[in-house]
């Protein structure tokens, strides 16, 4: 049996000559990666200062979108907690407790024009008195708080399970509670003047 019959070499003169425009050759050296160095306060001093409302990187205000959840929850919670209790026909309520304030808030700057929005779903703990019912309680519901939509604005009212009162007076407490409505509205109002100022 004939053993087999080596492989030709590669022709060296055919590898020198291939197309190759964009990959630099073994032999040829590229350039060295440029080094970060420390901006003395001179080099500082010569940065034109931005005009734009964008990041100092995005001078030509671009889109460039900003999340301020974190800021927006913590003031949203402290405006509701300072609303004033609400003196009903024959009894009280107050808001004792933010027990949710889950959502979103943004910032966003696109050809150099600023833009905010969030959106919110909130619970508001409230106790109170009315009539002869002592110690009554529930959760005042804002399924949907969203920039420039407060007009329509909806709050719905849950009443504790240990509630005493029954029927018609029950549907004339919950329509008294409705009353923090305005208020509330008037603490979202507020939020959204804050929240465009940033």
């Amino acid at each position: 049996m004939a053993a087999a019959a080596p492989a030709p070499a590669p022709d060296a003169s055919k590898e020198d000559s291939s197309y190759t425009y964009w990959v630099r050759r073994r032999t040829e050296q590229a350039a060295p990666d440029p080094q970060p160095r420390k901006l003395s306060s001179h080099d500082i001093a010569q940065v034109p200062q931005p005009t734009n409302l964008g990041s100092v990187w995005n001078q030509a205000g671009t889109w460039e979108e900003k999340c301020i959840t974190k800021w927006a929850t913590s003031r949203l919670e402290e405006l509701l907690m300072s609303l004033e209790p609400l003196q009903l026909k024959e009894g009280y309520a107050q808001v004792t407790e933010v027990s949710r304030c889950a959502g979103e808030a943004t910032l966003v700057t696109v050809r150099n024009k600023k833009r905010c929005g969030y959106s919110y779903e909130i619970n508001l703990k409230f106790k109170g008195d009315w009539q002869d019912s002592k110690d009554l309680g529930g959760t005042l519901k804002v399924p949907e708080a969203s920039y420039n939509d407060l007009d329509d604005l909806q709050l719905e009212v849950e009443l504790a399970s240990s509630t005493d009162i029954e029927g018609s007076e029950k549907a004339i407490f919950c329509r008294e509670l409705q009353s923090f409505l305005p208020a509330i509205r008037d603490k979202l109002q507020e939020f959204e003047d804050e929240l465009k100022a940033r």
